[in-house]
């Protein structure tokens, strides 16, 4: 990604450090098409921290939205919608507070767009995968210390679909240029190369820097362990699939409240890309005491690989150059993983 973006990110919304303190709109000229679902799920199922949504038959009523938790982190929640409705425009109706999500989130989590927000429609250009969406007056009305966190969670909500890669933003019909409360600037459309909570350290310079998309755990007060994505900016690298994997393992900034997914001692030995395919091997220091390794990790590893733009969209892991790999939660990962439809599924 090109570094002016990042420097414009960052120079607008004062960004220095982590941020932890189917469906149509009036008809236009332009082709529109109907959303897509969310793909069909992993070929492997999550461990404790519940990253896939297990049932196949509930694939096409499953969507991730993205809502804040207790710690200021925009997360995202996977929630079951009724498939008699336009999937999209229902998903971010789940993100407006006090709205059909209210008192049903994970104990923490708060629903990030303003209160009283209608979501007017949803456009779909299908040769620009571009999503137009369209907010009444209300989505205006928010505290500027979240009009970031609002970009965020809108954003990678909508890109969750297949065929939306950018979001264009419009308040009662009009484009906006710039959000009403910080003005960030929307002269270009939104899409996750912004990043999601955002971590620079001091010794990173945004114009040296290439970003990478991390999961760690997050957890609530009811003990409810989920997966949080983190966009960590690390001196520029050509390899940033290694990059991901070695961030993994240092962990998360200790100051956040979130935990690693790494056993101490995990370290990687090799990293291998064919076409769309990831191969990764660890030491057998990532293995616990049963042999097994831990299923947040595994997840972990899969989701970060598969989320950082074009690096893949399978994985297969591998321990001492062994194949026969399982999870704490006795999951089979002999065979390659795809990323999973839902993240951190509950039942709404």
């Amino acid at each position: 990604m090109k570094s002016h973006k990042w420097t414009r990110f960052a120079a607008v919304t004062g960004i220095v450090v982590l941020l932890a303190s189917g469906c149509s709109i009036p008809e236009t000229k332009e082709h529109t098409q109907s959303i897509d679902p969310p793909p069909t799920g992993a070929e492997s199922d999550a461990g404790p921290a519940q990253a896939v949504s297990g049932s196949v038959a509930q694939v096409a009523s499953s969507v991730t939205v993205y809502a804040t938790d207790a710690n200021g982190f925009v997360a995202p929640v996977g929630v079951m919608v009724d498939t008699s409705v336009e999937v999209a425009k229902k998903a971010l109706e789940v993100m407006v507070e006090d709205g059909p999500s209210a008192g049903k989130l994970p104990s923490g989590f708060t629903a990030i767009i303003p209160k009283g927000t209608t979501v007017k429609g949803i456009d779909i250009k299908k040769d620009q995968k571009l999503a137009v969406v369209d907010f009444s007056k209300s989505f205006t009305d928010y505290n500027v210390q979240d009009e970031r966190k609002i970009l965020e969670a809108i954003t990678w909500t909508m890109t969750g679909f297949p065929a939306v890669e950018k979001v264009e933003l419009r308040v009662e019909g009009t484009p906006l240029k710039e959000m009403p409360q910080g003005a960030t600037p929307l002269d270009e459309p939104l899409t996750r190369a912004m990043g999601i909570n955002l971590e620079k350290p001091e010794d990173v310079e945004y114009g040296q820097s290439t970003p990478v998309t991390l999961y760690f755990l997050g957890q609530n007060t009811d003990n409810y362990k989920y997966y949080v994505p983190v966009t960590r900016m690390i001196k520029r690298t050509d390899n940033v699939a290694q990059a991901v994997v070695e961030q993994l393992i240092a962990g998360p900034d200790q100051t956040t409240g979130l935990a690693g997914v790494m056993t101490p001692g995990a370290e990687l030995k090799e990293l291998k890309k064919a076409n769309d395919l990831i191969t990764v091997d660890f030491s057998e220091g990532i293995l616990g005491a049963d042999k097994k390794a831990p299923a947040e990790a595994l997840n972990a590893v899969v989701l970060s690989l598969t989320e950082n733009a074009g690096l893949a969209t399978k994985v297969q892991i591998t321990v001492g150059g062994n194949a026969k790999v399982s999870s704490s939660g006795d999951v089979n990962y002999s065979q390659p993983v795809s990323r999973p439809s839902t993240v951190n599924s509950v039942k709404l």
